[in-house]
């Protein structure tokens, strides 16, 4: 006998199953505050992968520190060069500060629309910026505070602010918190420099490269600093424009 077949209700759709968003997970380690504590962390990295070492600094030499204060004005430096260049992201984030000085969470949150847009800022950073603002101003978030929390913590905090993503906190928890393992994947000039560096045939995307960064750990911080030097050396000998970050 023929099975009959089967008719779904009127009405009820069927379900997509939820995307799992897997939590970031970051391996701890004394904080890169100064230049020495950042060469201490780049022979940490050339212990345990001495060839990739040197490989990126034949041609990126020894990263900078770029230690930013981890406060207000750090994380809107941050939001500014979302997706433009280091010139462009420069360019404006200093008209923002010659405008509304000194600047800080409780000025941007007054300022006038006006006054953002005047210094070349876009609509999404605007409402990127003011709701930062708020965050602090309003909800009391503590942005030199998040260095007391675990980098999951401070990472969830960050990106719990909308216009913050996981890039920007990543970088912030990199650049400001000097955590050692925060690695910003979704970056696109840290994915062209590892396809370079490593030899690979296509740019890896995100969810590539971290599986990729796995083995930097708990240094992921460093590799990703000598990726970056690498990656401007290279485009710097060949005259090749440079990537874009994401936001």
């Amino acid at each position: 006998m023929a099975e009959k077949p089967m008719h779904r209700k009127p009405g009820r759709a069927r379900r997509r199953p939820k995307r799992v968003v897997r939590p970031r997970v970051y391996h701890p380690g004394p904080p890169i505050s100064d230049e020495a504590s950042l060469r201490k962390a780049v022979e940490g990295l050339r212990e345990k992968h001495p060839e990739f070492v040197a490989t990126l600094t034949a041609i990126g030499g020894l990263t900078p520190l770029r230690r930013r204060e981890p406060g207000f004005a750090g994380l809107a430096a941050i939001i500014v060069s979302q997706q433009v260049s280091v010139a462009s992201a420069s360019a404006i984030f200093g008209r923002l500060e010659a405008r509304i000085a000194p600047l800080d969470a409780v000025r941007v949150a007054a300022a006038t629309e006006d006054d953002l847009r005047a210094c070349g800022l876009s609509a999404p950073k605007i409402r990127a910026l003011r709701a930062l603002a708020g965050a602090i101003v309003e909800r009391g978030l503590d942005l030199a505070g998040l260095a007391e929390l675990d980098a999951e913590e401070a990472h969830a905090a960050l990106v719990a602010v909308k216009g913050v993503g996981p890039w920007t906190a990543d970088i912030f928890l990199l650049f400001c918190l000097g955590h050692p393992d925060a690695f910003p994947a979704g970056d696109l000039a840290l994915q062209e420099a590892a396809k370079l560096a490593l030899k690979l045939k296509t740019r890896p995307d995100a969810a590539l490269l971290e599986r990729i960064a796995e083995r930097w750990r708990p240094w992921r911080g460093v590799a990703a600093r000598l990726l970056w030097a690498y990656y401007r050396g290279v485009k710097e000998r060949s005259g090749m424009a440079l990537e874009g970050a994401s936001g």
